[in-house]
């Protein structure tokens, strides 16, 4: 049995002008263009590894190539377009990907990359995308130690932090008061495993056990006074709008940091922002 959204071997059966006809069995015979073929050369009772999905008219088409994202995952995928049916997405695949606006969240952009969830649309053969990703996580228990590294793929911003999916299949969560850098919807991270809750979520660190962020906030801003030639307009009068959009920190994060290097002589405090000591 084949299905849409398989990766599968079928046997050729049939070659024509436009392509070869694969053994589809329930879905009948399968094409695969002429465009996926390349040079290569292939006769009747040879087998291909194939991606199964539908074309334009929602008839099995035949790939050799691989999604970027597989049925069944989630990843991040760049928008081609919208249209009045929804946004267009660029999976790898000679027929883009569509995210309906009943599965959007927000308003996705052309250009822009988004976090998604790919599956059949539960209504046809189609595969479709939606953004509701939090739905397809937390289905089986985390099996994590404290402080073991995980991948992070940066879905939503919250009040408390930044939602993550972790290891593709797992909730968790960066608590904003701990994050000392610019992170954005889409940004695909490492990051360590600080408490798995009994609601089955993840709380997250960007930094593994013993390094503290502050420290880490304390090194970039030596590194921008070096490029500002020692000196930097700013400091612990500076609004903090101003200060988290240069770093993308809070206020209370900006002060504690600038605070360790004034104390270790790094940095000394001028009348219109900081400055590089000579010591």
């Amino acid at each position: 049995m084949a299905y849409i959204g398989d990766t599968t071997e079928l046997e050729v059966v049939r070659i024509s002008k436009i392509g070869l006809f694969l053994d589809g069995g329930n879905l009948e015979d399968v094409l695969l263009p002429n465009n996926e073929l390349g040079t290569d050369k292939f006769s009747v009772g040879d087998f291909l590894e194939v991606f199964l999905y539908c074309d334009s008219e929602d008839r099995p088409i035949a790939t050799r190539k691989t999604p970027t994202v597989l049925p069944g995952t989630i990843g991040v995928l760049k928008v081609i377009e919208t249209t009045p049916i929804g946004a267009f997405l660029d999976w790898g695949l000679s027929k883009d990907l569509l995210l309906p606006f009943r599965e959007q969240r927000g308003k996705p952009r052309g250009g822009h990359s988004v976090v998604v969830y790919v599956a059949p649309d539960g209504t046809s053969d189609r595969i479709i995308a939606t953004q509701r990703v939090d739905k397809f996580l937390g289905d089986e228990a985390p099996q994590y130690e404290i402080g073991q590294e995980v991948d992070l793929i940066i879905h939503a911003i919250t009040d408390l932090g930044y939602k993550a999916v972790v290891d593709g299949v797992h909730s968790g969560l960066l608590f904003a008061n701990e994050v000392f850098r610019k992170l954005r919807i889409g940004d695909c991270i490492k990051g360590y495993v600080r408490d798995v809750r009994s609601d089955w979520k993840v709380d997250l660190s960007l930094y593994p056990p013993g390094s503290s962020g502050i420290e880490t906030l304390e090194a970039r801003l030596l590194a921008e006074l070096e490029k500002r030639g020692g000196f930097w307009e700013i400091d612990d009068s500076t609004p903090a709008d101003d200060i988290h959009r240069e770093l993308g920190v809070s206020k209370k994060a900006f002060k504690k940091a600038t605070g360790s290097l004034y104390k270790a002589r790094k940095i000394s405090f001028q009348d219109d922002g900081i400055k590089l000591t000579s010591e």
